[in-house]
């Protein structure tokens, strides 16, 4: 099969599943899902076996079978993370803000309101998605940045995906991406990048759960540019409910030496993301390399 027909047929496939399963009840959805994450753990694919890799580092001390269990357990996150984005459309500002809680919500309030806007990263963590949409909601808009995917088509999908929720998107290595988001900070507004993945290849290398990796640099240079606080956000499942919680603000010294500012600022962002994965390693969907 050639790569033009199978990018059209992935395309087709993601717009059929946002046209059809939104409007399924999630009862009848979630058992479904929970199969189709049970046959892909089985079949052991390259995704599952990175998957147990990147655990393995988080959990260096786990057993054999604990670790198949957290793999098993990561998958079915993983999963139930897509049918919600599948859902996430239909859902009511009023739904939104049910199923997910920010347990200190009144630190980001408290950025927000000081008119120097917020860089809010969260990781790969349970479903990251609803929490872009309930910021939209509570603040007014959210600015985030998204992996070019192939083919152009699917791009685009999950574009005017993220923009119904809204969210501004704006695309990975565009030559003006970084002047846009800071733009968006001076004005007051609010950013959303993740951040326990280099996705550019363009980040700093810190320790990150143990071991030196690579992470983005774009929270710890927007923040020098713009004077806004780097808030972490750590998110997790809770039986239906997707729960939030916000790190201590990093703030870097524009008057000292950036590259070192920025690494100590990347490294303390590290640190918080790889202390929410730590306490909740089933609900983080990392299927990538992420240590060399």
């Amino acid at each position: 099969m050639s790569a033009a027909v199978s990018g059209k047929l992935t395309t087709a496939a993601f717009r059929a599943a946002w046209l059809g399963i939104r409007f399924a009840p999630k009862t009848l959805l979630a058992p479904v899902f929970a199969r189709i994450a049970d046959r892909t753990y089985k079949r052991n694919g390259k995704g599952v076996q990175q998957l147990r890799s990147n655990l393995l580092q988080v959990r260096p001390d786990s057993s054999a079978i604990e670790l198949e269990a957290l793999v098993h357990a990561g998958m079915r996150s993983y999963l139930r993370y897509w049918l919600e984005v599948f859902r996430l459309p239909t859902l009511s500002v009023h739904e939104v803000r049910e199923v997910f809680i920010l347990d200190n919500v009144e630190v980001l309030d408290e950025h927000m309101a000081s008119g120097n806007g917020v860089i809010m990263v969260p990781g790969h963590l349970a479903n990251w998605d609803l929490g872009g949409a309930w910021a939209a909601d509570r603040y007014g808009g959210v600015a985030s940045v998204a992996e070019r995917l192939k083919p152009e088509a699917l791009f685009e999908l999950f574009l005017k995906y993220r923009e119904t929720l809204g969210m501004e998107v704006f695309p990975l290595g565009a030559p003006d991406v970084i002047r846009s988001l800071a733009m968006v900070l001076k004005s007051g507004g609010m950013v959303a990048l993740l951040g326990d993945r280099d996705i550019g290849g363009n980040g700093l290398t810190v320790e990150f759960l143990g071991a030196p990796a690579t992470i983005p640099a774009g929270p710890a240079l927007l923040s020098l540019m713009t004077g806004a606080a780097i808030l972490p956000v750590g998110i997790w499942n809770d039986g239906e409910i997707c729960r939030g919680h916000i790190y201590e603000p990093i703030l870097g010294d524009p008057s000292q030496d950036r590259q070192l500012q920025m690494h100590a600022m990347t490294q303390q962002l590290a640190n918080n993301l790889g202390d929410a994965i730590r306490k909740h390693p089933q609900d983080w969907h990392v299927l990538q390399q992420v240590w060399k």
